[in-house]
């Protein structure tokens, strides 16, 4: 039996967009065997995913999670290609289940595309002067910075970050299982996190 290492199924989820744990699973039946890997998600439809990524979505389905003691609250809209689909208890279970990660994780952006320049020049400012603290010179700093940044993307975008109920597998890994599974393309298009007292403003100070 050939061994399985991390970068082996890493590099079948990067070719396949599968979940890490159907790439092991695939890797171990074939043996090791890269393509063969591939083959075995191909026929199970999980390697299908990034084919259907540019189909339009305009059906789908609001979802709601409310944590318990209604002090936190999400509301997300995750689009399907169709009604059918939309109405599937497959796709109503990951609404829920990413409405329920927003409100653990409270993500600021939903893709890396979306991240502000702004906020991607602050990040980058912060992680420089860290690197340059910590004694590095400006070039190998320079490097580090991008290094630091995959794990900034990790905590800001919900599609990169590792999801609540399954570390090893991302949102966006989570929602290519169930492109594969239910045929159809699935995206997320927006949410809003509301948690009591976020939005109260400051209030002045009673003159004394």
């Amino acid at each position: 039996m050939a061994e399985i290492t991390a970068a082996l199924v890493k590099q079948l989820r990067e070719r396949t967009g599968a979940a890490m744990m159907d790439c092991k699973k695939a890797l171990v039946e074939a043996n090791g065997d890269l393509a063969e890997g591939e083959v075995v998600l191909r026929k199970r439809g999980i390697a299908s995913a990034g084919k259907k990524s540019s189909r339009t979505t305009k059906q789908g389905s609001v979802g709601t999670y409310i944590h318990a003691g209604s002090q936190l609250g999400v509301m997300v809209e995750v689009n399907c290609e169709s009604d059918f689909v939309a109405r599937t208890d497959d796709f109503q279970e990951l609404v829920r289940d990413i409405a329920m990660h927003i409100a653990a994780t409270d993500p600021q952006f939903i893709r890396r595309e979306e991240v502000t320049p702004a906020a991607l020049e602050k990040e980058k400012e912060i992680q420089l002067a860290r690197a340059i603290n910590e004694g590095k010179p400006a070039a190998i700093a320079a490097k580090i910075v991008e290094g630091r940044m995959s794990k900034f993307y990790e905590e800001v975008c919900l599609y990169d970050q590792p999801f609540v109920k399954d570390n090893a597998t991302t949102v966006d890994q989570l929602i290519k299982t169930k492109i594969a599974k239910l045929g159809e393309n699935i995206s997320v298009s927006r949410f809003a996190r509301f948690k009591v007292g976020d939005g109260i403003p400051d209030q002045p100070e009673a003159a004394a």
